[in-house]
């Protein structure tokens, strides 16, 4: 009763609440899984009827259950009243002056007034996880209805949204799926199959002709530019990703190995494991960044992309769905530590989440506004996915290129758990035909190479093929850039409305 109290006191507050809102609630302490099943139906008919699900859609009372799903945990995306902050201006700012700090002060204060109104012990670093240095947006754990009736109500906030929600959208076995698994070498490669040797001893996978990327390696090699890879971290067990990542052909490049996804923390009780490292426990980001950059060796290794670029990979998330509020801090934070990096040129990420979280998008515009290239995966098919969702988030948003990965000999079909729509740009060739073999990457440990598939593959593929690119044109702006991987991809001048440009062909445009 309590529950159903708190709730219908938000419709009876906020000016606009739909009347039959306040009639249907469903206390969630009664009949979480009911409530659980309308948010869900809910989502699932936004995206399947518009491309995406705006938490900001939702009525105050679902948003409010939705909330306690998750966890109370929230993104406040907050600006200057008086001055309305456009989406376009988020480089711009500095949330450090005077004038920011006192909007985010004046929003957090009366939220702890609020929420010591239900427990007057509270304090402000209790409810306030993290910090926020760069993006106009704060993280804050909220068990007052009262509190998002203010949010709701306050011309200085942007967007009030549950951070952890999507984590009630998927099935057990997904979330225990959630893109890891053992990334042992695959058994039964067959050389001139599955793979071709190239000198000085290292294998190219089966696909790298399908975009000519062998004959591309006759001018490039991705020498000079960096990419800053977003994922699970890298395995400190692959020397190729470690001390023998200069050996070869590769030389005289650097590797940084970093970390954004912050230890949980909540209510002030700090999670009590380790402190997060950059190493990789989900074998996901050992795997893109071996398709990525892995070296041209002598080990008897697969050979990446750009076997030449510089690499920087960094420890976002535990795993490939951005589920958890530490991983929308996590990424958020990876996006805009490569944005201030003039030294990086394209970020690649192959994660993604099914609802907008509005924090990551404010740190990918923040990133596409600073010129970076961004790549993000266009989405590979769990349960709940698999018959209705299209290209996901964030790769549905217009200063990212989506890619997806299609099948060999195709004209194109998408690759068996691939996502496609017309939010793709590039597909990349990714699934054999006959055995479905997927593309060549490095393993955890060892010389053996493992295998990896979905839109995944694909997004890496796509990101090394431009830093080779890059390599040709190190003086080409990211838009400069962008028009030559348009030109020499299958479809161009007209986009296709499923596939985008295409499948891109590197030596064309470095020929």
């Amino acid at each position: 009763m309590k529950n159903l109290l708190l709730l219908l006191l938000i419709c009876s507050v906020i000016v606009g609440c739909r009347k039959t809102d306040s009639a249907n609630i469903i206390p969630v302490s009664q009949q979480k899984n009911t409530t659980i099943d309308s948010l869900r139906l809910i989502i699932q008919q936004a995206i399947v009827k518009k491309g995406k699900f705006e938490w900001s859609s939702l009525s105050p009372s679902l948003l409010w259950s939705a909330i306690q799903q998750s966890n109370g945990v929230v993104s406040v995306g907050y600006q200057i009243a008086s001055n309305p902050l456009h989406e376009n201006q988020l480089a711009a700012i500095d949330v450090n002056t005077r004038e920011w700090l006192a909007a985010k002060q004046l929003l957090v204060s009366k939220l702890l007034l609020l929420e010591q109104e239900l427990d007057p012990t509270i304090s402000l670093d209790a409810i306030l996880p993290w910090e926020e240095t760069v993006l106009p947006v704060f993280t804050i754990i909220l068990k007052n209805p009262r509190s998002l009736v203010y949010l709701l109500q306050s011309p200085w906030v942007r967007y009030v949204e549950p951070m952890e929600y999507d984590q009630q959208l998927y099935s057990v076995a997904d979330q225990r799926a959630s893109g890891c698994a053992s990334n042992l070498p695959t058994r039964g490669l067959v050389p001139g199959v599955h793979y071709g040797v190239v000198t000085p001893n290292a294998k190219a996978s089966w696909n790298y002709p399908a975009h000519g990327i062998l004959d591309a390696w006759r001018y490039v090699s991705g020498k000079g530019i960096k990419v800053f890879l977003i994922d699970t971290g890298i395995g400190y067990g692959q020397e190729s990703l470690g001390v023998n990542f200069n050996q070869g052909f590769s030389g005289a490049r650097t590797l940084e190995k970093l970390v954004t996804l912050p230890r949980q923390r909540f209510l002030g009780i700090i999670n009590v494991g380790p402190v997060e490292t950059p190493e990789d426990r989900c074998g996901h980001g050992t795997a893109m960044a071996g398709v990525l950059a892995a070296p041209r060796g002598t080990n008897g290794n697969m050979v990446g992309i750009a076997y030449n670029s510089n690499l920087i990979t960094c420890r976002a998330a535990a795993d490939v769905f951005i589920d958890e509020a530490r991983e929308v801090k996590g990424v958020s934070d990876a996006f805009t530590m490569a944005a201030q990096r003039a030294d990086v040129k394209v970020i690649s990420m192959s994660m993604g989440r099914i609802t907008v979280s509005s924090q990551i998008r404010d740190a990918i515009q923040y990133a596409h506004a600073k010129g970076k290239m961004i790549f993000c995966a266009a989405g590979t098919s769990f349960s709940f996915t698999s018959n209705w969702a299209g290209v996901i988030f964030p790769a549905t948003l217009p200063e990212v290129q989506a890619v997806t990965g299609v099948k060999q000999f195709t004209n194109f079909e998408a690759c068996t758990q691939c996502h496609s729509g017309p939010e793709v740009d590039f597909v990349v060739e990714m699934e054999r035909a006959g055995d479905a073999t997927h593309p060549l990457t490095v393993a955890d440990r060892g010389n053996e190479p493992s295998t990896i598939g979905g839109s995944s593959v694909a997004t890496a593929s796509m990101a090394a093929m431009t830093a080779l690119v890059w390599s040709r044109f190190p003086y080409y702006s990211r838009d400069q850039i962008l028009t030559l991987l348009e030109r020499y991809s299958t479809y161009y001048p007209q986009r296709d409305p499923r596939w985008g440009w295409g499948k891109f062909q590197p030596v064309l445009a470095v020929d």
